[in-house]
């Protein structure tokens, strides 16, 4: 490198580094020359990492692009430690033990079960078929147990099993928008009923052991009218006065379901409102890592629960963490890695709900785990087929079986399961 370049090119260095240190954030630079790429990359505060500065003519270098991600302070909910701020969601018929176990191995350093009844869970025995609702793998926590009902006192009663059960928080849905549900006075509902939602957080938090945190699940209302909005505010003041630890809230209202995009510029109002009295995680169109730091650092809210973008893609939690750490977004798994994390998957299926019923279980896991195969469209069509362990066995060796990059899953592959 000449002289009068090298000399502008430390220059440029040490202003990036000036910035990033004066913001308090990470900072990636692309600088361009002759076809070489400069990466200078500010991890935080305390870290720089320059990767090849090859300067040929400083006249022709041109900044490409600066993006800027805000510092992530782990999360605290209550008296838990939960680290990252990225977290597995609880999801209706697929949040279940062996989802969860999996997240936690590709780092997603909470979990929450799918939402079970009160009524289920006063009314639940331990046989067999139904004692893996409560079941807690001895690796997972914290990990959060998630109810629904809709009378104050059979709620807080059914928090009560939860925490016999060992979940280390107990999570309030007041955000599932399913027809059935709503009908029944349930879920989402509540948000139109402010005085009945705050009266079940305020017997749930009475009820539940102090040390064990409550948190709630909230859309931003029943609908985008005013009265909604000012029912949601109500609900969610009355949750601080009771005590409550965090509140999820996810950026669409219970009429839309999935339908439209998530409302991300609501969780900042959320979190302007509440300040430092409650903290905020959000939910809504998390499909991919990028995303969640997008969430977190247009919104200023404390974390993000990751839904649909997990179910069969449990490596977004580790390329969420790379990212936020200054790495380059790892590479999509391999059909190697694919096929090693699926049959890990199915044997704790195996182990939670016996052999005859895993298979059955496990398919609607291995359709969604199929969109990371370039052959998705194949792979699926034979994973719909899988009856048995020996289908299973049958699909893995023919789709698996020679090691080929895998994909990142694209957003439009994404449908409408429910999230809790």
């Amino acid at each position: 490198m000449g002289s009068a370049a090298g000399e502008l090119a430390k220059k440029v260095i040490i202003a990036i580094i000036g910035v990033a240190v004066m913001n308090e954030r990470s900072i990636m630079t692309f600088f361009e020359a002759f076809g070489y790429q400069t990466v200078i990359r500010y991890v935080n505060r305390h870290r720089l990492q320059i990767h090849r500065i090859t300067v040929p003519d400083i006249q022709k270098v041109r900044i490409l692009s600066v993006s800027t991600l805000p510092a992530l302070s782990p999360l605290t909910i209550g008296n838990v430690n939960i680290g990252f701020p990225v977290v597995q969601a609880a999801l209706s018929g697929y949040s279940d033990l062996p989802m969860r176990v999996i997240a936690r191995q590709h780092g997603a350093s909470y979990s929450i079960c799918e939402v079970m009844l009160d009524q289920f869970l006063l009314a639940l025995s331990k046989r067999q078929k139904t004692k893996h609702f409560l079941d807690i793998h001895p690796t997972e926590h914290p990990v959060g147990g998630q109810l629904m009902g809709a009378e104050p006192e059979q709620f807080s009663l059914g928090a009560l099993k939860l925490v016999e059960a060992g979940f280390d928080i107990i999570d309030v849905n007041f955000g599932c928008p399913v027809k059935k549900v709503l009908g029944r006075c349930r879920g989402g509902f509540h948000l139109s009923q402010p005085d009945v939602a705050i009266d079940i957080l305020r017997r749930t938090r009475d009820i539940v052991p102090s040390e064990i945190p409550v948190t709630v699940k909230m859309r931003r209302g029943i609908d985008d009218s005013e009265e909604s909005r000012d029912k949601f505010f109500k609900i969610l003041d009355g949750a601080i006065d009771a005590g409550l630890a965090a509140a999820t809230v996810h950026g669409r209202t219970v009429q839309q379901r999935y339908v439209g995009p998530s409302r991300w510029s609501f969780l900042s109002d959320v979190k302007k409102h509440t300040g430092s009295r409650l903290k905020i995680l959000g939910s809504g169109d998390l499909f991919a890592a990028e995303d969640c730091l997008r969430m977190i650092h247009e919104t200023g809210i404390d974390g993000v629960t990751v839904a649909r973008g997990a179910i069969g893609n449990p490596w977004i939690f580790q390329q969420t963490r790379a990212i936020a750490e200054g790495l380059p977004k790892p590479a999509p798994p391999d059909l190697a890695e694919q096929s090693a994390v699926i049959r890990s998957h199915f044997e704790l299926c195996v182990q939670t709900y016996q052999e005859q019923r895993a298979p059955l279980l496990m398919r609607k896991f291995c359709i969604k785990y199929s969109q990371c195969h370039p052959k998705h469209e194949e792979v699926r069509l034979d994973m719909t087929r899988m009856r048995t362990r020996e289908d299973f066995e049958r699909v893995i060796d023919k789709h698996y079986g020679e090691n080929l990059p895998g994909r990142y899953i694209p957003r439009e592959a994404h449908g409408s399961q429910e999230e809790s």
